[in-house]
């Protein structure tokens, strides 16, 4: 028996109407209903049960609806779609709308065999989003079928929750927490990465020689690192703990690599980090030629654009613009990043008692650095960073003064003094280049025995007598900072560099801020689940019940330690920073405040204020010689450029060495003016600015010229014309809940949040809200949240078309649309007639949805798929002698608004023969398809076309007849007359 139906024809069965799919044999057919999702596909045996032949049903000229049925339909219709017939076959299915800029690295991956990218945009442009949409259509396309990503372990709950939300990509959680559960499961000799098709990986988990083994036999065929750069090594690095751990982990990266057929996505925001032959060794896991290129002629740096792409905010904040090389500027998209950074360095002065405590800890950490210098090198190094600790801790806060004091070295345990460096300097140091941030919290050990001496604990119970504001001038300043910003409407984050730091001041800065602020601490000691709980926590409390409004006067502070410097996205919370503790490398600083000032800020300008001590004899010397310098390089070139890790360790020696010889009296000498010192800050000077002219010179050579923003343009506006955009999902979720008697308040206060109490609207739609919701959020008409984000609680929706909410909402319209049985408000119609001064001569608006049966050759294998389309075209004149127009004007049709009645008789009249007449229209509705199946073929091949392989086999075939859905007739105005009429509003 053959088969007797082809892909995308109609067929009736069990009642409906469904559309055959590719997968459909013989004896069994593979139906989706038609309007449905994939959830609805189900397999009928035509032996067992009747299947006909089925063709859509026209609109009944009897059910008339008004002049904003055909936007409401239309736009129902498009929710539905969850496979694109153009060339991004993921871009229906997310619950994000990309920014345009973040389509150019997806098409550099679509126009490679075997994808592989180094993706180094700005901070907080959007990386993540990038290698998701890459993922996404990589998976959907059937390029790729398993996934993994390797990222810090700090960042792994993000990674997931990202893709889960955004992608619909539910991942598995792979570190040395959950491992030991997720082997339990596994059958006798199978690996757990393949049985988990999408995993998250830590890469400190996966270094180690038992699991990258296993890892590189039973890899994905694609692979995203994130934090790439700390997965390479320079060719002249040491052999420190840091550039250890770089070492195995670039070991495991080249392992991966070197199959030609994976797929590799490497993140990273600074790919050079001052050093070349690191970037080198970086360029080399994209693809090994790459590292030997010659990067100064044209060939070179036009080989490596096809593989790299990098942007800095001012790149990408108008894009699509006439200075981009378009025509015009109709395409144009502004993405709002924060236009500035209201920055101010705040000093403060210490109490008398804290002074002479300082002094004290001074004079006790000279002499520990005399006397183990004459008992050895490896006594030496154990002193300098237990006296880094001491001094560090006791300008940082009383509370991890104390704990110092009393705590032994890390250090301490070494045997050489290469040993003590590879201990101390981790805990000490604020590194650029160190992710392992787990632990570095930790407030450090002074003391150099199990037991402190007499002397430090001397130290350590004066300290533990000046916790708060009287002891403590630096808490009392932060108070009045605090309070400032709260009273300018801000939500700060105050980052510290030690645990027991953000505790004090959590417990201090209690009741002090206000009634209605509210406050918590996050540090390492909670897991970086916890951390995102805790965080969501806080906001949820300071931003009041669900389905209550919610206090403007309400305000929240985060205590942060550098546990959340990194990967943690708090722009949707937070709005600005206080570095209470100054580090000692400002890349730091960087970092913490790219938590806040990036993609998504709401606040136009993200206020951060530095915290300093003008009299301890460290700050204000650390501030002189290394903040200002990284200020002015960023204020020069726009961007960022990392402090090299030995320039400023370099520094934080010189200040410390001087702090020990000259004490804080000492403090109003430049260090620049310094004996002994100045050849050393000349040498820091002339590296600092060599880095800061490479990445200069990098950003310009390696600007991103692989893409010419025409082609994107052209992208953005096929996605558009098939997808519809964010407005449009808000602005019919508001109107279609509305004529379903639903109670929405929209505040209009900017964010585009509303809530709803959907008990007014009609049982269908109450039961699949409540589906999606939850019951009691529905039965006891409590309000509905609609966030513009697609972050959301339990009992809220995203206004984002693959929203279960949304998608219950578009499927209510569309049904009670093509049924006029469904008792109570029907938005949306499929006929209408309307008097108006939009138009001068009649015309007639369709609502066509056209299926595509496509043919998709990839590396796996061919596709077969369905998709749909729908589009709206619009004749002037009477069917016989239809003048078309074009999609200007019938875009500008949808406003039309009525502007006169409608004699009843004259919307029979009008509907029959525009309905009798769709056979004379069947001729051009065919042409059109067909012209648009010509379009979408081109579409393909054009984002595919360095790909030669995957071309060659493409087909896209229009399925015959095309769906009318509906039929609008607008009628220009005529002069009043006093015969019966029906409203404009209804007909």
């Amino acid at each position: 028996m053959s088969l007797t139906y082809t892909a995308g024809s109609l067929v009736a069965a069990r009642g409906r109407e469904w559309v055959v799919l590719p997968e459909s044999a013989a004896d069994m057919l593979v139906l989706r209903p038609l309007g449905g999702s994939e959830d609805d596909v189900a397999a009928v045996f035509p032996a067992f049960e009747e299947v006909r032949p089925a063709e859509f049903a026209a609109p009944s000229p009897s059910d008339v609806g008004d002049q904003r049925s055909a936007g409401l339909l239309r736009t129902a219709l498009r929710i539905g779609f969850r496979s694109g017939a153009g060339p991004f076959r993921s871009l229906a299915s997310i619950a994000v709308e990309p920014r345009a800029y973040q389509l150019v690295p997806l098409l550099m991956a679509l126009r490679q065999r075997t994808v592989r990218l180094l993706i180094s945009d700005d901070v907080g442009i959007g990386k993540t989003i990038e290698a998701g949409l890459i993922a996404k259509e990589l998976l959907a396309q059937g390029e790729a079928t398993r996934l993994t990503v390797l990222c810090s372990p700090s960042l792994a709950e993000q990674w997931q929750s990202e893709l889960r939300e955004k992608f619909g990509i539910e991942a598995e959680l792979v570190l040395a927490s959950t491992v030991s559960r997720l082997e339990r499961d596994l059958d006798l000799g199978q690996s757990l990465f393949d049985k988990h098709p999408y995993t998250i990986i830590s890469t400190d988990f996966i270094k180690s020689t038992r699991h990258r083994e296993d890892f590189v036999r039973h890899c994905p065929d694609l692979v995203i690192v994130d934090e790439a750069h700390s997965c390479v090594t320079a060719d002249d690095a040491g052999q420190g703990t840091s550039s250890g751990t770089n070492q195995l982990r670039h070991e495991l990266l080249r392992k991966v690599s070197a199959d030609a057929d994976r797929h590799l996505l490497l993140l990273t925001a600074t790919p050079h980090s001052g050093k070349e032959s690191a970037f080198r060794n970086l360029l080399g896991l994209v693809r090994p030629e790459l590292a030997t290129l010659d990067l100064e002629s044209p060939a070179g740096r036009a080989r490596l654009a096809e593989h790299f792409v990098a942007r800095k905010r001012a790149d990408v904040r108008e894009y699509l613009t006439k200075e981009d090389g378009l025509a015009d500027d109709s395409l144009v998209q502004r993405t709002a990043f924060p236009s500035d950074r209201w920055t101010k360095d705040e000093p403060y002065k210490l109490t008398p008692e804290y002074r002479a405590l300082l002094d004290d800890a001074i004079a006790y950490a000279r002499d520990r650095v005399a006397a183990a210098g004459e008992q050895g090198r490896r006594e030496a190094r154990i002193a300098w960073w237990s006296v880094i600790a001491l001094l560090r801790s006791m300008v940082s806060s009383p509370a991890a003064a104390a704990q110092t004091l009393k705590t032994r070295s890390e250090s301490a345990t070494a045997r050489t003094a290469q040993e003590a460096d590879a201990l101390g300097s981790p805990v000490a140091a604020d590194s650029a280049d160190n992710d392992r941030l787990e632990g570095m919290d930790v407030a450090p050990g002074a003391a150099e025995s199990e037991e402190a001496g007499a002397r430090l604990l001397e130290l350590s119970e004066r300290a533990a007598e000046l916790v708060g504001p009287a002891g403590d001038a630096k808490l009392k300043a932060l108070t009045r900072h605090l309070k400032g910003l709260i009273a300018d409407g801000y939500s700060p984050i105050v980052f510290c560099r030690y645990i027991p730091t953000a505790e004090y001041l959590a417990t201090q800065l209690e009741g002090k801020l206000g009634r209605k602020t509210k406050i918590a601490a996050v540090t390492g000691t909670l897991s970086p689940q916890q951390r995102l709980e805790r965080i969501e926590q806080l906001a949820a409390e300071s931003a009041g019940e669900a389905g209550e409004a919610a206090d403007p006067a309400a305000r929240r502070v985060l205590i942060a330690t550098d546990c959340l410097s990194e990967g943690v996205n708090l722009q949707h919370h937070f709005d600005a920073v206080v570095h209470y503790d100054l580090a000692w490398n400002p890349t730091r600083h960087d970092q913490r405040e790219g938590r806040v000032d990036r993609y998504g800020q709401k606040r136009d300008q993200v206020r951060v204020i530095t915290m300093f001590g003008e009299d301890n004899g460290i700050d204000g010397k650390v501030l002189e010689v290394l903040f200002m310098k990284h200020r002015q390089i960023m204020k020069d070139l726009g961007i960022s450029v990392s402090v090299p890790d030995e320039t400023a360790s370099g520094v934080t020696d010189a200040v410390v060495e001087w702090l020990l010889l000259h004490g804080r009296q000492g403090s109003q000498e430049s260090l620049f003016d310094l004996d002994g010192h100045q050849e050393s800050l000349d040498r820091i000077e002339r590296e600092w600015n060599s880095a800061a002219e490479r990445e200069k010179t990098s950003r310009s050579k390696y600007a991103q010229r692989a893409i010419h923003p025409e082609e994107v343009a052209r992208e953005v506006a096929a996605v558009r014309a098939a997808l519809g955009g964010a407005e449009e999902v808000r602005d019919f979720a508001v109107e279609a809940l509305r004529d379903l008697d639903a109670l929405v308040r929209d505040p209009g206060d900017g964010t585009g949040d509303f809530t709803a109490q959907a008990g007014g609207a009609p049982a269908g739609l109450r039961d699949a809200l409540a589906a999606t919701l939850g019951g009691r959020l529905v039965e006891e008409d409590r309000q509905i949240p609609f966030r513009t984000t697609p972050a959301i609680g339990r009992g809220e929706a995203a206004l984002v078309r693959t929203d279960p909410a949304i998608g219950a909402i578009a499927s209510y319209v569309l049904d009670s649309a093509l049924d006029a049985n469904t008792p109570g408000p029907r938005p949306a119609r499929r006929c209408g007639v309307v008097t108006t001064d939009a138009v001068t001569v009649r015309t007639t608006l369709l609502l066509v949805r056209y299926r595509f049966h496509l043919t998709l050759p990839s590396r796996t294998g061919e596709r077969q798929l369905v998709a749909e389309d729908a589009r709206l075209l619009t004749y002037e004149g009477m069917p016989s002698r239809a003048r078309w127009l074009d999609d200007n004007a019938t875009a500008a049709l949808l406003a039309a608004r009525a502007t006169g009645n409608t004699h009843e008789q004259l919307v029979r009249n009008q509907i029959a023969r525009d309905l009798g007449a769709l056979p004379d229209l069947a001729g051009h509705l065919t042409e059109y398809g067909t012209r648009l199946a010509a379009e979408l073929d081109a579409s393909h091949r054009r984002v595919r076309k360095a790909n030669e392989e995957i071309v060659r086999g493409l087909k896209v075939v229009p399925q015959e007849p095309a769906d009318v859905l509906g039929v609008y007739v607008y009628l220009p105005q005529q002069p009043a007359t006093s015969a019966s009429t029906v409203s404009g509003a209804e007909a």
